[in-house]
């Protein structure tokens, strides 16, 4: 998904929508319509704007559209003291298994369509992301002794 489209899904998946989104960052439900549409030349979302956006709605897709145009994934920083390697283990092994049957699914009738194409790239991104935590957490505990995995 590109950024413009994941503002607009945003924008347009918060309840209520740009009508209940737009007072809560200051502006106009127009003119935040204006901004998110991936066909409006005239209105531009800026980068504050954006965080705004993604901070009072908790949906970081923007976010994660951004890097994936730039070649990365995002792994979200965990504080939670139940976040055990065998968690992360797990989490990155349910992922892999995700991947492997949307692969399977794509390749049930011997063509891969844009959309089991845009399937497979979330399902590969979420596996990437799960294994940037696994690894995360190992680090987290190497050289710590009695530090729960």
């Amino acid at each position: 998904m590109n950024i413009l489209d994941a503002a607009h899904k945003t924008v347009k998946n918060y309840p209520g929508g740009s009508e209940s989104l737009a007072p809560r960052i200051g502006m106009s439900a127009a003119v935040l319509r204006n901004k998110v549409n991936p066909n409006n030349d005239t209105h531009h979302l800026t980068l504050v704007e954006a965080s705004e956006i993604m901070g009072v709605t908790s949906d970081d897709r923007i976010l994660h559209a951004l890097a994936a145009e730039h070649g990365y994934t995002l792994q979200p920083i965990s504080t939670s003291a139940h976040d055990t390697v065998m968690g992360a283990v797990l989490a990155n092994a349910s992922q892999q298994g995700a991947f492997a049957q949307a692969l399977r699914d794509a390749l049930s009738d011997g063509l891969i369509t844009e959309n089991e194409m845009n399937s497979l790239s979330a399902a590969g991104t979420a596996q990437m992301e799960a294994m940037v935590h696994l690894l995360s957490r190992l680090r987290a505990v190497t050289g710590r002794p009695g530090v729960e995995a």
